[in-house]
């Protein structure tokens, strides 16, 4: 996921998804699910960042595919839900920019765990839309490999995926996994 913008980027909530995501990538998923679960909680929905930072990292802890799907699309809808509140009020709405490419990358990836490959294509053709928006960077750089890389496991629109599992999840900028 895209770094969050500046101005949230120190604010408890954040340190404590940080420390719940360290939790995950040194194995213990269980804590980091729960302690995520638990920032859901707290966190009320005009906190929009956090909660698409919360439900990115969370869907990333699940053990059913399906539950995964659910947070990513919650992800995807408080992005959405920012984008538009920023840009009704004004704001840098195009910061989160960013952000998208990568949500909807990881919807590509939950639906082909699950054997939708068509809907797999219609979120992959979504994040590649956007890859334009990203910062050349080391992120950008690894959400758009990604891209390619599901792109080749599931093939031409029309085909078969490519046989064996969804490919691993985004590099370090995107969810943990």
């Amino acid at each position: 996921m895209a770094e969050p913008p500046r101005e949230a980027s120190h604010d408890a909530t954040m340190v404590r998804i940080g420390q719940a995501v360290m939790l995950h990538r040194a194995g213990d998923r269980e804590e980091a699910r729960n302690r995520l679960v638990q920032l859901w909680r707290e966190t009320g929905s005009g906190a929009l960042l956090h909660r698409c930072t919360i439900a990115h990292y969370l869907a990333g802890t699940q053990d059913d595919p399906r539950a995964e799907l659910e947070w990513d699309r919650r992800a995807l809808a408080a992005a959405e839900a920012l984008s538009a509140e920023r840009a009704a009020q004004g704001g840098r709405a195009g910061e989160l920019r960013t952000l998208y490419p990568s949500l909807h990358l990881r919807l590509a990836a939950d639906h082909w765990a699950l054997g939708e490959v068509t809907a797999a294509h219609r979120e992959l053709a979504r994040a590649r839309a956007l890859l334009g928006g990203l910062p050349h960077d080391a992120y950008g750089t690894g959400v758009r490999a990604a891209v390619l890389r599901l792109a080749e496991r599931l093939g031409p629109v029309g085909e078969g995926p490519a046989p064996g599992p969804p490919p691993g999840p985004p590099p370090q900028g995107g969810r943990s996994g």
